[in-house]
């Protein structure tokens, strides 16, 4: 949702494709305390030859390029930050509400802030997402609440 002059409703995730070798993600911890950018939340899936990290962290622009020059596979992905109460079933009915609309989830992880923690979320379509979550009284988590 690109709104002039608004805060993005995206959050800048940074998605890294990683060998299935020893050390692989300790060179990516290390860029980034290099440059002394702070992961903020971090996930790690694999295949038979590969892990996808994905992390949101403090200045993805600058994560990637620091992560880009020193060659490896990564790009920016627009994901969405949903608050989600520490309560039985609030997972279940943010999730009903999208599939209701046929909008699936790819992947989904927690970022706790310390405050309320949120879902991170990349869907079939963030726009439809982000408009029918706001319609049903989800607080998007915007990106200058999160860098």
């Amino acid at each position: 949702m690109k709104n002039k002059g608004c805060v993005p409703m995206f959050i800048k995730q940074l998605t890294v494709f990683l060998e299935n070798k020893a050390g692989r993600l300790e060179e990516v911890t290390q860029i980034l305390e290099d440059n002394k950018i702070n992961i903020l939340s971090i996930t790690l899936a694999d295949t038979s030859e590969f892990g996808v990290l994905r992390i949101i962290v403090s200045d993805p622009k600058r994560g990637l390029e620091s992560l880009l020059e020193a060659n490896f596979s990564a790009k920016l992905v627009d994901v969405i930050g949903v608050k989600i109460q520490h309560q039985v079933g609030k997972l279940h009915e943010m999730l009903k509400c999208l599939s209701k609309e046929k909008i699936s989830i790819s992947y989904m992880y927690l970022l706790d802030s310390g405050k309320l923690p949120s879902m991170i979320i990349k869907t079939s379509d963030n726009e439809r997402a982000t408009s029918l979550l706001k319609e049903n009284n989800y607080e998007i988590v915007r990106e200058d609440q999160v860098y």
